[in-house]
């Protein structure tokens, strides 16, 4: 009988720093293949492998789509890709951006759970937001193992505290006694999977980001949980509510995924930037006007010069008033609860 040996890890935010630490504690016969995200740019090239294979005893790659899965190697996620996990293989996949990532770490923990069940251990470590935390509960579904950093040591501790506030977490262990933990899991049996079917829901999430984007086009009777009363932050479409117990998740009908907090995070960056596009604006007409001005009062037009100044006056009033939203302001959490009701 296998042990648990397909071990997950996701992190963000001070990622590179725990991963380093982390793969300096496995030891060379690990028998367990390892699969990490972490959040990086789209575009950015990536030295992790490199920047792991030299910090410890394992060897770390990107891997090829089809890949076949073998123990003792650490397999990463390339930028601008998410890596999912089938039974034997890797997926290297571009399908729709989870959380506002791509990589993402719930499709990895999700795909794990869906092809090995029990064999599964999932790790999140530091990261800002709340990836991951779906991801953990798939892996809980399905009888695996969930793991998560210490937040009170975590560099960004939001991912592992929103684990641990919505899953049954196995273990909270600071980062120099999740490597050893993970060690003696490798080699204890993992058990039967009979107990842990598979939910419908997981498959069909899966089948979603295995997807490209550019082909994503689905029917009525594929799309999963009930429309809410928000809209896709990547695409405009419309967000399909999903509810693993109380568990509040988004996903739009080409596939792209939100927690609460990215849909939230999104919304704020959205607004930001509304907001910089109004006083870019209003200054642009505050100068239109005094240039109108200017030229009414050349010519003797003083009827227009006093509309053309009132109406610099109201741009720049309106322009301060934005100017003080970005100087004393700051955003304000949308309870979860608000946002349940808001959907019904």
């Amino acid at each position: 009988m296998p042990g648990h040996d397909i071990i997950v890890i996701g992190a963000s935010a001070g990622g590179v720093e725990a991963l380093v630490k982390l793969v300096g504690q496995f030891p060379a016969d690990l028998p367990a293949s390892i699969f990490m995200v972490l959040h990086i740019p789209a575009q950015s090239p990536s030295l992790l492998p490199d920047i792991l294979s030299r910090s410890g005893r394992l060897e770390a790659v990107h891997p090829r789509n089809g890949e076949s899965i073998a123990p003792g190697c650490i397999y990463i996620a390339p930028p601008d890709h998410h890596i999912l996990v089938a039974r034997g293989y890797v997926r290297v996949v571009r399908g729709p951006k989870e959380n506002r990532h791509r990589p993402a770490i719930d499709p990895l923990f999700r795909s794990a759970a869906l092809a090995y069940g029990r064999q599964v251990v999932g790790v999140v470590l530091t990261g800002a937001l709340d990836d991951g935390t779906a991801g953990l509960y798939a892996i809980k579904q399905r009888g695996g193992i969930a793991i998560v950093q210490n937040p009170k040591e975590a560099l960004y501790p939001s991912m592992p505290r929103s684990a641990l506030e919505h899953v049954n977490i196995d273990y909270c262990l600071s980062l120099s006694d999740i490597g050893p933990r993970l060690e003696r899991l490798a080699h204890q049996q993992a058990g039967e999977e009979g107990a842990y079917p598979v939910p419908e829901d997981m498959e069909e999430e899966v089948k979603y980001v295995e997807m490209n984007l550019d082909n994503a086009v689905f029917s009525t009777n594929e799309r999963v949980g009930k429309p809410s009363a928000f809209s896709c932050p990547e695409c405009g479409g419309v967000l399909w509510e999903l509810r693993d117990q109380d568990l509040l998740r988004f996903r739009c009908r080409v596939g792209h995924a939100f927690s609460v907090e990215s849909v939230e995070a999104a919304q704020v960056e959205q607004l930001e930037d509304a907001l910089w596009t109004a006083l870019k604006t209003l200054e642009e007409n505050a100068s239109l006007s005094r240039r109108m001005a200017k030229r009414a009062s050349e010519r003797g037009q003083k009827s227009l010069v006093r509309l053309y100044e009132e109406r610099v006056r109201g741009a720049e009033q309106r322009a301060r008033l934005i100017q003080q939203v970005f100087e004393k302001e700051k955003p304000v959490s949308i309870p979860e609860a608000a946002i349940g009701q808001a959907s019904e």
